[in-house]
């Protein structure tokens, strides 16, 4: 028989996808899919729980469907789609804690797949040219989605001595990009008039929506281990995508560009944090020399083709340009638009 794989985070667009996707595996016999709430899009291959992975009745779960693999998919990046910071953190950090509890007391289970984010890098001016998987933060996070995926990949390493039976494999991620994807980073590239960091013009790595769905399968369906970093060949300049995208910027000092964010962040109409901020003042690269020799993965777009397939029919979020452009008024009146 194949396995049977429990998915969290599946109310989310890529989890319920990659659900999907993951199902039609031939080495995969069925796939159970969790979240607080239901998926709203087609869940036609898997079965759905609706059961909250904060709540020891994951541990029952996982039990009732004798769940051999485990991909955690459920953290989330912004605590605007959480419902507030501390809702955030408790999801992240406590659900996941939770969740690898259930996981040690599941003698079946044997292998946990969790995709995390090059975030945990974070992006500072004394960062190498590129990480590898060995490296850390230069400075250990103190707050938001970044310290919440550093507590979670301790958090999973201590599960991996616990259970040296069970095959981990963690997925280090770079941004996510793709059509259908909607995250601050996107939501960045959205807008109409796009603020950028005066004097500063970091490199970008992107992986495409569909080399994400197709890297957490492979890692399922491999019997490889480890912590790998996972992006598209190349980098792009900021300065790069935004000509691409032919948007008109204006660049500003940093603590202008922070004042525009949370101007559009108490509008609902991007979410900006501060690590979002240090990324688009210094950028980050990642090494993918084990991604490639190790895990066996090469993606399909390159970070250049990924980013050109989101970017092929984008348009401005509707009603934006009078809040950017009013925010860019308050913060620097004397700012001046450049581009287009």
């Amino acid at each position: 028989m194949g396995s049977v794989v429990l998915v969290t985070g599946v109310s989310r667009d890529i989890a319920r996808r990659f659900a999907r996707s993951v199902a039609e595996h031939p080495d995969v016999d069925r796939v159970v899919g969790v979240d607080v709430v239901p998926p709203r899009g087609d869940i036609e291959g898997f079965r759905f729980h609706r059961a909250d992975i904060r709540n020891p009745v994951i541990a029952k779960v996982i039990a009732m469907e004798d769940v051999d693999t485990v991909v955690h998919m459920s953290v989330i990046a912004t605590p605007g789609s959480a419902g507030g910071r501390g809702t955030m953190k408790e999801l992240n950090v406590i659900g996941t804690m939770q969740l690898l509890a259930a996981a040690q007391r599941a003698p079946g289970l044997r292998r946990l797949v969790v995709k995390s984010t090059t975030t945990v890098y974070g992006a500072g001016p004394r960062d190498p040219a590129m990480f590898t998987e060995e490296m850390g933060p230069k400075r250990v996070p103190r707050s938001g989605y970044a310290k919440d995926v550093y507590e979670i990949e301790g958090y999973v390493r201590g599960f991996a001595r616990r259970r040296p039976d069970v095959r981990v494999t963690t997925l280090r991620a770079a941004n996510v990009i793709g059509p259908h994807v909607s995250s601050p980073l996107t939501s960045y590239f959205r807008l109409p008039v796009v603020p950028t960091v005066a004097g500063f013009d970091p490199r970008l790595q992107f992986l495409h929506e569909r080399d994400l769905i197709d890297v957490m399968t492979h890692a399922v369906v491999t019997e490889v281990g480890g912590t790998f970093n996972v992006a598209g060949d190349g980098v792009m300049m900021l300065s790069q995508a935004l000509r691409r995208l032919r948007r008109p910027t204006v660049p500003l000092p940093a603590f202008a560009v922070g004042g525009i964010a949370s101007t559009l962040r108490q509008a609902r109409a991007a979410d900006f944090s501060p690590e979002q901020l240090g990324f688009l003042t210094f950028g980050r690269g990642v090494d993918t020399t084990r991604m490639r020799e190790e895990l066996g993965f090469t993606p399909a777009y390159t970070t250049a083709g990924a980013f050109e397939d989101f970017g092929r029919d984008l348009r401005p979020a509707a009603g934006l340009r009078e809040q950017v452009l009013a925010g860019l008024a308050q913060r620097l009146p004397g700012g001046g638009v450049s581009g287009g």
